[in-house]
């Protein structure tokens, strides 16, 4: 049986994101910097790493106290072995209505079929650029964005729902919006265009380099009129509009200029077990032990139920210069954005 948990700002818990993958095969300058994150850079020993098993334990008990959506992420969540074997087990949880994965679609042309057939619903596409300069410079990596573009391909021949989502760093790719736009409308796929954040400690953020959903609007109606559109859920993260002239949605992420903390029913759980209440944390719960040290279920649940309950994090709604510059977050690539 279902039932609701909320936090101290009564916000509850619908949404789980499980990062399966500390690792990458990108260096996108926002999360994974190669500078920072280099040839010797040391990831999580694969015993670390929390079984398939595990991890449906857990969403499981998540799933018990309202969770009704689950996004897999990493890292790069497809260099991991044998995905679409988690994604058929979690599929057979009751409750969960939504499964999807973010990923770089770099793999998809090999593993878009077997996902679908898994249960996958929708892939979360990460795309900051068509210009292959300007792409090569946010990813980190000398990878054709055509590699991306025959994984979306792939996506979409397989069934899959698809979104794409596009950071935007001024100076960097902001003059990539329009083309970027352009390709989503004609290829009917929902865009998001999320403004640059400051998580973790290595990305170089500051507020100069942020592009607001106001410009990014004011941007992508060159093309076509958009009009707003109603949530669809409560703890929707995405200002959602349509263009006039189609029923082609695009998206806008606004945790910097338009915060929405207020509705935020979303917990973390990173690829070792640790249970993170907001993107921005400086810590996170240690579940991994919890479950390893031989909790039964009921256990499991009431201690995430107790984490939640304690709950009050809006950092983006509190967020200055200084403590975008002062606080210990913790690294996305980690995380799972």
């Amino acid at each position: 049986m279902t039932t609701g948990v909320h936090d101290q700002l009564s916000r509850p818990l619908q949404d789980l994101r499980i990062s399966i993958m500390d690792r990458c095969n990108f260096r996108c300058t926002y999360c994974m910097p190669k500078e920072i994150f280099g040839d010797d850079h040391v990831f999580l020993p694969e015993e670390a790493l929390l079984s398939f098993d595990e991890i449906t334990r857990a969403a499981e008990q998540f799933a018990a106290l309202g969770v009704k959506k689950i996004r897999l992420t990493g890292g790069e969540p497809l260099l991991r072995k044998d995905v679409p074997e988690l994604i058929a087990s979690l599929r057979t949880i009751e409750g969960i209505e939504d499964i999807a994965l973010t990923t770089n679609a770099v793999m998809l042309p090999k593993q878009a079929k077997p996902l679908y057939e898994a249960g996958l619903e929708r892939v979360n596409v990460s795309l900051d650029a068509l210009d292959t300069e300007v792409f090569q410079e946010m990813s980190g990596r000398k990878t054709s964005p055509n590699a991306v573009l025959r994984g979306i391909d792939a996506a979409i021949e397989a069934g899959l729902g698809v979104k794409v989502n596009m950071v935007v760093r001024k100076g960097v790719n902001d003059e990539e919006v329009i083309p970027m736009a352009r390709y989503c409308k004609e290829k009917g796929l929902t865009l998001r265009f999320i403004e640059f954040m400051d998580v973790g400690q290595t990305n170089g953020w500051d507020f100069s380099q942020v592009v607001s959903k106001k410009e990014l609007h004011e941007r992508v109606s060159q093309i076509a009129p958009l009009e707003a559109l109603e949530r669809n859920y409560f703890g929707e993260v995405a200002s959602r509009y349509k263009y006039r002239d189609s029923d082609v949605e695009i998206g806008f992420i606004s945790s910097v200029t338009e915060t929405f903390c207020g509705s935020c029913t979303r917990a973390r759980l990173s690829a070792d077990g640790k249970l993170f209440t907001c993107l921005f944390s400086e810590k996170g719960s240690d579940l991994r032990t919890i479950i390893r040290d031989g909790a039964t279920d009921g256990q499991i649940r009431e201690w995430i139920r107790a984490v939640w309950e304690k709950r009050e994090d809006r950092y983006s709604e509190l967020r200055t210069e200084e403590s975008a510059r002062n606080r210990k977050k913790i690294e996305m690539s980690y995380i799972g954005g």
